[in-house]
């Protein structure tokens, strides 16, 4: 049974803990020991999903919310008034196990408000996963956050019992940061992010030489960026975000929409509900940045330095560039297919083994599962020509198309050539 106290600290600590959402459990496994257990939904536990399609539960929690820091954007801030509270590792071992041996959870998502100082709260936190790895022998996934200027050994040690590591660079620019939270700096964020890769790739070097090498951060490293508490554009998070994954190997780019928890300080804007449009469409651009072969450039620029609300980022690089348009379904080479609206990067490889046997047509795509609504201005095959492609209604008429229909342009004819 939980206790009263704990439970009491479980309320605020989960509460506090809602506004982190870099918390993705793909990318690692651990063997199991006898005494398994599944998973289930409850109160504090966030879901994730693995690379095999599981949807994976974890008791997502804080260390404590108390905090040296007074950021503008947190609601953590040491100058807010809220109740503070901290668990000590032995409480979050056993509520952890406790939610495990219930089928509650699968897994930690652990982070903190520094306590002290920086390298205190990471022992502390450490601490609390050695002895779930260690004294309870937990094999669950483990998610641990790393607090900004703690120790180089500390990461390292973090690093040898969590799957996975991630430093909150939270807001994309320095000079931001510098006005929004004024006791951080970039350098302090940048020196874990570049000390937990090198450790990442030295690691994988070691397990190539040993498969008994102990691993380090399996899972490998994240961060979360918050998106509209600044004036930063689309462009530099985009830029930032495909430097961490080129130069870092950063596994994911988190973005999060500006909450407007702390209204009354006024270096933050007045949003009346988080820019939840514009972080998806980030999420889009970063999907296309990681799998689909596209550079930021392609995405935005200077002159157009945001994202389009209204269309995902792959169509409105159509339409910017109609000149590369239509794409024979037929013949296009698989590169080519994934430039396509409404083609992904499984129904681009089913096109491709599709053909070998036959010529495609239309009703062949809608069965592959092309989303055609917009697919269908950008492709010829063996029944759609290219007198309704984009080239040939305009990229104005076609975004009015994919938007509002036919019945939204006026003198559009649109036909089927067989």
């Amino acid at each position: 049974m939980i206790s009263e106290k704990v439970f009491g600290k479980l309320k605020i600590l989960a509460e506090s803990a809602k506004y982190d959402v870099s918390c993705a459990s793909s990318g690692t496994s651990r063997s199991n020991m006898p005494g398994g257990i599944g998973s289930a939904a409850a109160w504090g536990i966030c879901h994730s999903f693995a690379e095999d399609g599981r949807c994976i539960s974890l008791l997502k929690i804080m260390m404590s919310n108390h905090c040296i820091y007074d950021c503008a954007y947190c609601i953590n801030r040491r100058s807010n008034d809220l109740p503070r509270t901290t668990f000590t590792p032995e409480e979050l071992t056993g509520l952890t196990i406790g939610f495990y041996r219930r089928n509650f959870i699968e897994g930690l998502f652990l982070s903190s408000g520094v306590i002290r100082n920086r390298d205190y709260t990471m022992e502390q936190m450490i601490r609390a996963v050695k002895d779930l790895r260690v004294i309870h022998r937990f094999n669950g996934y483990v998610h641990l956050k790393v607090i900004p200027g703690a120790s180089s050994a500390l990461i390292l040690e973090a690093g040898q019992w969590a799957d996975r590591l991630s430093v909150n660079m939270e807001i994309p620019s320095e000079n931001n940061l510098k006005l929004l939270a004024p006791e951080k700096n970039f350098e302090s964020i940048l020196k874990p992010i570049h000390t937990i890769t090198d450790h990442i790739l030295q690691n994988k070097e070691e397990r190539r030489k040993s498969n008994h090498a102990p691993r380090f951060s399996p899972a490998g490293q994240s961060t979360q960026l918050i998106i509209g508490a600044t004036n930063d554009n689309d462009r530099t998070i985009l830029d930032l975000a495909g430097k961490l994954y080129q130069k870092r190997n950063l596994k994911r780019v988190y973005y999060s929409g500006f909450i407007p928890v702390n209204a009354y300080d006024n270096r933050l804007p007045a949003l009346a509900s988080p820019p939840l449009q514009r972080e998806h469409r980030l999420y889009q651009a970063d999907w296309l940045l990681r799998f689909y072969g596209f550079s930021v450039d392609e995405l935005v620029s200077e002159k157009e330095p945001d994202l389009d609300l209204s269309l995902d980022p792959k169509t409105v690089y159509a339409l910017r560039n109609p000149w590369l348009y239509p794409v024979d379904i037929n013949k296009a080479d698989y590169a080519t297919l994934l430039r396509v609206p409404g083609i992904g990067q499984k129904s681009a490889r089913m096109i491709v083994a599709a053909r070998s046997h036959s010529r495609l047509n239309s009703a062949h795509l809608k069965k592959i599962g092309v989303a055609m609504k917009r697919a269908r201005y950008f492709i010829t095959c063996y029944e759609i020509g290219p007198s309704m492609s984009v080239q040939d209604l305009k990229p104005e008429k076609v975004r009015q198309l994919i938007l509002h229909g036919p019945k939204a342009t006026e003198g559009v004819q649109l036909r089927l050539e067989f």
